[in-house]
């Protein structure tokens, strides 16, 4: 990975920072200061030890000593509150940022067009957003004044190396050197590769162990354990050969040879002494030789402490181009665009002209030049067989996609001219599988409707012949639901969502398989709540129970993205053809039944 890209990751995640910003360089600015302070005490160490051994063995005339300590002891201070002031400024700003990165976030996904989120779990991208959120905070709060305070400690490593005497800091720098050689032998070159596909065998393991648990209670009842736990296993077992191979072959000899150097630095230092110590004692400078070697026999162990900073910043960088791809997952959803100058519909109609609409990534459309009238007030049915686009079609009235060619029109008006909250106003949907908030049945019913009074909501309640369930909660339309409260059957989950569309009164309603989960005593039940919604109302139904729709004003039979046939029940039994197949195969299905032998 360049350079280049992580700083424009950096500098993408940085513009979230707004003012802040500034904060963030002034942290980092602090950090290397932190640093440089941090060094000092070294230097006062070396003073020290050259007054001891230049006085030694009378060490009272080394008068010195205690001035120099107490130097020592206030730069370490004043570096350990400089340091803190750095990270209060990169923190402050990592909050913010944070902040900003969800809020644009959520922003961003208001905007979006809701067949967005059938593609991309709402659950998964929740932990993007916060996950990107929480990598951030910790790039900008530690890692960047981390990065910064290490290459300020490993500049003044540099200088100091050579300040006192240059071959004994020369020995200590190769040290270093192969330290370096070491780790880029391990990280570098065409071992980066197998450091990708272990990562990517990591996520796969974490992946299949997810699907493995969500998918016990199926594997229980249908007793496939081995087999269900055969990806699973192969996932593991993939993830445990390469791991092993990168430890054992990529990792040992490079990782052996980098601590057995940095651990053992002062080593280097044995050939220097030993062939400049004579030198040293002839020519009288002994007293001092002997200062530098303790010095820099002192700092030799800092080296091991500089490359463990230096990796731990590396990996710290990292984060920018993890944590920026997910933000752009999140910032790059696509848009609902909004009219310049929206139009108000002229009545509750529905009229599809010539519609095609090709999903991204397919090559197959899923509708066809699909081409209809709901007039006000009217039932219009889609059928057919599955997969033949009968959802596609009724979730391009409300945007959830936009088509590829042709209209859609509400009251003459195309929906794209519509403004989304006119839009929304007037749609109400009744989906197979609705999802309720964990909060009372009281506030899930009111969100339709955010002012209806708790009347309304009892009354819409009533309506989808919900007072069975209301009856029997312990706190009534109070009771909570999901976690830690009081869970409900699908059927009763279906019968309190046909109330919130019902206290919604939108003129318009979309059922799409509506019942295709309910047992027959919900199913009656939700049937007679349909009959409270839809009156009066435009409707478009989706359903494979055929006998739900036989009193639709339109039945529209759909098959492969087009429109095969339409008419009423009656006239489509007529017609012989694919809709008259799926009612006699239908009648078939509802008639079987288990008899026993004899």
């Amino acid at each position: 990975m360049s350079d280049s890209k992580k700083q424009s990751s950096l500098s993408k995640i940085l513009s979230f920072s707004g003012k802040y910003k500034m904060l963030t360089f002034l942290g980092v600015f602090l950090s290397a200061i932190a640093m440089i302070l941090g060094m000092a005490p070294y230097i006062c160490i070396w003073l020290v030890m050259r007054d001891l051994i230049s006085v030694a063995p009378d060490y009272q005339k080394a008068a010195g000593v205690a001035g120099y300590g107490w130097m020592a002891f206030w730069f370490a201070v004043v570096g350990i509150v400089i340091y803190f002031a750095a990270l209060m400024c990169t923190h402050l700003a990592a909050f913010k940022t944070a902040s900003n990165i969800r809020k644009q976030g959520m922003r961003k996904l208001m905007k979006a067009p809701l067949g967005f989120f059938d593609n991309n779990a709402s659950g998964l991208l929740r932990n993007k957003l916060d996950g990107a959120a929480s990598e951030t905070e910790t790039l900008l709060a530690h890692n960047l004044a981390d990065i910064a305070g290490t290459l300020a400690m490993f500049l003044s490593t540099l200088v100091l190396m050579f300040v006192f005497d240059w071959r004994m800091g020369a020995a200590c720098l190769l040290a270093a050197v192969i330290s370096v050689g070491a780790l880029f032998t391990m990280m570098g070159g065409k071992n980066a590769g197998l450091m990708a596909e272990y990562q990517a065998a990591q996520d796969v393991m974490s992946k299949a162990g997810t699907e493995y648990v969500r998918g016990i209670p199926v594997v229980k009842v249908f007793q496939q354990t081995v087999y269900s736990f055969k990806t699973f296993k192969q996932a593991i077992e993939d993830y445990s050969q390469k791991a092993e191979n990168f430890q054992a072959n990529v990792c040992k000899l490079p990782q052996a040879v980098n601590l057995t150097v940095t651990e053992g630095a002062f080593v280097f230092l044995v050939p220097v002494v030993l062939l400049l110590g004579p030198k040293a004692l002839v020519s009288g400078s002994f007293a001092l030789f002997v200062t530098d070697f303790a010095f820099y026999a002192v700092f030799s162990a800092i080296i091991s402490t500089a490359l463990a900073r230096i990796m731990f910043a590396a990996s710290g960088t990292m984060l920018a181009d993890t944590a920026m791809g997910r933000i752009e997952t999140i910032m790059n959803a696509p848009e609902l665009i909004q009219p310049m100058e929206p139009r108000e519909p002229k009545d509750n109609s529905i009229e599809f002209r010539n519609v095609s609409f090709t999903y991204a990534g397919s090559e197959t459309p899923a509708l066809t030049d699909v081409s209809f009238v709901a007039d006000p007030g009217k039932t219009i049915a889609l059928v057919g067989p599955s997969g033949g686009g009968k959802t596609t079609a009724a979730s391009l009235i409300p945007r959830f996609w936009d088509v590829t060619s042709g209209e859609v029109l509400i009251g003459g008006v195309n929906v794209k001219d519509i403004s989304s909250r006119v839009l929304m106003d007037r749609i109400a949907f009744v989906f197979q599988n609705n999802r309720l908030f964990k909060t009372s049945i009281f506030e899930n019913v009111r969100a339709a409707k955010p002012e209806a009074s708790r009347e309304e909501v009892l009354k819409a309640l009533e309506a989808a012949q919900c007072m069975d369930i209301i009856e029997k909660l312990p706190e009534g339309i109070d009771t909570q639901i999901g976690t830690e409260g009081t869970y409900l059957s699908g059927g009763e989950q279906q019968r309190v969502a046909l109330a919130r569309a019902i206290l919604k009164d939108a003129p318009i309603v979309v059922l799409d398989e509506a019942t295709a989960f309910a047992d027959p005593e919900n199913e009656v039940l939700i049937q007679k709540a349909f009959r409270k919604l839809t009156e009066g109302k435009t409707v478009i139904m989706i359903a494979h129970r055929l006998s739900t729709v036989t009193g639709a004003d339109k039945i529209i039979v759909i098959n492969e993205g087009r429109i095969h046939e339409a008419g009423t029940h009656e006239e489509l039994k007529e017609m012989g053809g694919l809709y008259q197949r799926m009612w006699e195969d239908y009648n078939k299905a509802v008639q079987w039944k288990i008899q026993a032998e004899g």
